[in-house]
């Protein structure tokens, strides 16, 4: 599709896509936040888009995805937006949440759990802890991946019963 003909089009259901942004957040900040992601995102991805199909679906669709993505990001960072006359974002964890095992034990008492681990299920859970991801770990180690995921399961439930004693 030719880039001026898909954003004469985009431009035309602007005001459609804003509706549809303030029906799924609630908030007209955050539904123009939404439009100018989606509008983005068409953008970036316009040479995914076929003749064929229907513009205003296709559009809706990234819009709707953006929307859930954020949401489920959201929730899984537990941020509480407060909207008072100033507006802030408040990064504070839900009150509900489970206590993690830093706010329960020690760092000294963890690395000792952790250090007593054999080296075939501490060195995969550390690097896992680490950032690195378990394909990189498999080749890090030359093991297959099943075998990598395996030992971090154990190193995890080793660790979940010595801490619970």
């Amino acid at each position: 599709m030719a880039s001026t003909s898909l954003q004469t089009k985009l431009l035309a259901i602007q005001k459609n896509m804003l509706n549809f942004a303030y029906s799924l957040t609630s908030n007209r900040d955050e539904a123009y936040d939404l439009l100018q992601d989606t509008t983005l995102k068409v953008l970036d991805n316009k040479d995914k888009y076929t003749e064929n199909d229907n513009f205003k679906s296709w559009v809706f669709t990234i819009m709707r995805n953006l929307f859930i993505n954020n949401y489920r990001k959201t929730m899984r960072h537990g941020v509480v937006s407060d909207y008072s006359e100033e507006n802030y974002l408040i990064n504070a964890t839900n009150e509900f949440s489970s206590d993690t095992p830093e706010d329960t034990y020690g760092h000294h008492e963890i690395m000792e759990i952790l250090n007593s681990l054999p080296d075939e299920y501490r060195v995969p859970f550390t690097m896992l802890v680490s950032g690195y991801k378990y394909v990189e770990i498999a080749e890090e180690m030359h093991l297959p991946l099943g075998t990598v995921k395996s030992r971090i399961f154990f190193a995890r439930k080793r660790m979940q019963s010595r801490l619970s004693e």
